[in-house]
């Protein structure tokens, strides 16, 4: 089995700053891509980030200068650092991985529960 947890969401004000971290368990070979997506409520869930296993970063248009993406490919864990948050961030957000268990097994997506991110003041 393969869990993702992720941890750092809540309430913060317009401007301030959360870091949210997942953590990928059990059973990995490797990791390929990992990445955040988000969804609000009565929206489509949206790709917030992703990075790859050597460090090559993709952001959504609206998170660019603002958010940043970090992973520890020893740990299996990736975070995102979100500064100067709109109340347009409000969002679930969810950890995902692509994650080969086996050797030679292909890449499945996985995905976290998610945490939610609330910006209001």
């Amino acid at each position: 089995q393969v869990q993702l947890v992720e941890s750092g969401g809540g309430l913060v004000q317009p401007g301030g700053s959360l870091r949210l971290s997942c953590a990928a368990s059990g059973t990995i070979f490797s990791i390929n891509v990992m990445g955040w997506y988000r969804q609000a409520p009565g929206k489509q869930r949206e790709l917030v980030a992703t990075i790859t296993s050597g460090g090559s970063t993709n952001y959504a248009d609206s998170v660019k200068g603002r958010f940043t993406i970090s992973r520890d490919n020893a740990k299996n864990t990736v975070d995102l650092q979100m500064n100067s948050l709109k109340p347009e961030d409000t969002a679930v957000y969810n950890c995902q991985a692509n994650i080969r268990r086996l050797r030679w097994s292909d890449g499945y997506d996985y995905w976290g529960r998610g945490t939610q991110v609330t910006v209001s003041s």
